[in-house]
């Protein structure tokens, strides 16, 4: 079965046969293994073996998944053929109006603002690290465009939810 993977700004077609997993052309034995009732799993590509944690997003919709990884957070959405599909012909029927808000995912603590206002920015670029958990996360731009807001500074205790900064979206690369 194939499935489209965006990770960022980047999209990998990915077939799954049984075992043998195809990534952009290159064909692996792959196997992952839940660890008892949860989020831990086992991944094993090869002869390489990596314990990760992958739990569904609290928001975005089906197919979005938070991965963490040797302590590394990646969001990621995961697509099946006729999912993209349904979400490539709906993307033109409704777009939001006015500036996109990159909101906090958990609560936690801003540690850095890697832009400012007026700063222009392409689609997986960092805008935001936050720390939860003992975790650094970095929340990326969704699309390009220009900041038009910054709500936070570094230091600020957020909640999930809050507002962090808006973005207006450009529909040129930058």
């Amino acid at each position: 079965m194939k499935y489209y993977v965006y990770i960022g700004a980047k999209t990998f077609e990915v077939d799954l046969d049984g075992q043998r997993v195809t990534l952009d052309g290159n064909t692996v034995h792959a196997h992952i293994d839940r660890i008892a009732p949860g989020d831990l799993h086992v991944l094993r590509i090869g002869d390489t073996v990596q314990r990760l944690q992958a739990r569904r997003a609290a928001e975005g919709g089906r197919g979005r998944y938070e991965i963490d990884v040797d302590g590394h957070r990646v969001a990621v959405e995961a697509l099946d053929e006729r999912a993209r599909a349904i979400r490539d012909l709906s993307r033109g029927v409704e777009r939001p109006a006015g500036p996109a808000r990159l909101v906090a995912p958990m609560p936690g603590l801003v540690v850095r603002v890697n832009v400012g206002e007026g700063d222009r920015v392409r689609a997986g670029q960092g805008l935001v690290v936050m720390e939860a958990m003992k975790m650094e996360n970095e929340l990326k731009a969704a699309t390009a465009g220009v900041v038009r807001r910054v709500v936070v500074t570094p230091g600020s205790a957020v909640e999930k939810g809050a507002v962090l900064l808006e973005l207006e979206a450009t529909h040129e690369s930058t």
